[in-house]
């Protein structure tokens, strides 16, 4: 078996079942995997945050959040069945309920609080504090993981905080809704971490499964009171939003599997590239020169982590 087909089986069994247990030149690769998962996953997840910006003149937010969920849980529920057909087992692992809850709470509450952020400040301001997210996550992952901080780890994520930085230009005053923002990287970092955890312990498929329906249970009570019926354009980006939705986070969630949170809590800048160009593409939105600077020292940061580390001279 060639090295693309290793990579793909390991692929498909970290979705499907129990994670690969890599060791030398295998943990490496499996390392590489997990990078690449991640970094596709934060470019194309501004894809599902642009159809939920069109759609939001008509819709609140929690609905859209919401519609997302369940969504994506349609089209996750026969991918589902098929694979509880051929391995009957429990979705969720005995003892693994209460920290699923636990992540998705995280998760909810982390875009709940962002909404509310970039209704009080500029979406600058608000993207600005919440890249916080990284940052946080690499210092919870080293006190609660025990992973180790290198200082290749260390300066990505200053760099690519640093780049984010150049992208939005957040203003200098300190607001409410800063704070808020504040909150939700601070949730969201909890939520990283927290996916790292759990990772090992149920199958990409069961995990995904299970925050999202637990997120559509979070959500339910706030939409009762917002809720607003989409026209047939809208029925049908929600439905994209749902699979653009379902694919990243099956890829955010594969990636943890591989690689560990500081490694990649940085690609999560990547977002801000993949927003950029979506921008330019679409609406074309020409940026900055401060914003391709910005890209730039976000793409150095991602190769600082992806780069091999050179082996010691033996003396």
């Amino acid at each position: 078996m060639d090295t693309h087909q290793k990579s793909v089986s390991r692929a498909a069994t970290a979705v499907a079942g129990e994670a690969p247990q890599p060791n030398g030149s295998d943990q490496r690769r499996s390392a590489a995997l997990g990078i690449a998962l991640m970094a596709g996953s934060m470019l194309i997840i501004p894809s599902s945050d642009a159809i939920a910006k069109y759609l939001s003149g008509a819709h609140s937010a929690p609905f859209l959040s919401w519609a997302r969920y369940v969504a994506a849980l349609g089209f996750l529920l026969p991918v589902v069945a098929v694979a509880q057909w051929r391995s009957p087992e429990p979705l969720i692992a005995p003892g693994q309920l209460l920290p699923q809850i636990i992540r998705t709470a995280f998760l909810v509450s982390a875009m709940t609080l962002y909404y509310m952020a970039i209704t009080h400040v500029p979406l600058a301001d608000a993207l600005g504090a919440y890249f916080v997210a990284p940052i946080v996550a690499t210092l919870l992952a080293t006190l609660i993981l025990r992973e180790r901080l290198d200082w290749r780890r260390l300066a990505a994520v200053g760099l690519g905080f640093g780049g984010a930085l150049l992208v939005v230009r957040p203003g200098a005053e300190t607001s409410s809704g800063t704070l808020i923002a504040l909150a939700s990287g601070a949730l969201m970092a909890c939520y990283l971490v927290m996916t790292r955890a759990t990772a090992k312990a149920s199958s990409p498929l069961s995990t995904l499964t299970l925050q999202l329906a637990l997120g559509i249970a979070m959500l339910t009570p706030f939409v009762i009171f917002q809720w607003s019926m989409p026209n047939r354009q809208g029925i049908m980006l929600i439905l994209l939003m749902g699979l653009i939705s379902a694919a990243s986070n099956l890829m955010t969630i594969s990636a943890f599997r591989f690689a560990q949170v500081s490694t990649l809590s940085p690609l999560v800048y990547l977002e801000l590239v993949g927003a950029t160009a979506l921008g330019l593409v679409i609406f074309g939105d020409f940026p900055a020169p401060a914003t391709w600077a910005g890209i730039a020292v976000i793409v150095i940061a991602g190769l600082i982590v992806v780069a091999p580390r050179r082996k010691a001279r033996s003396p």
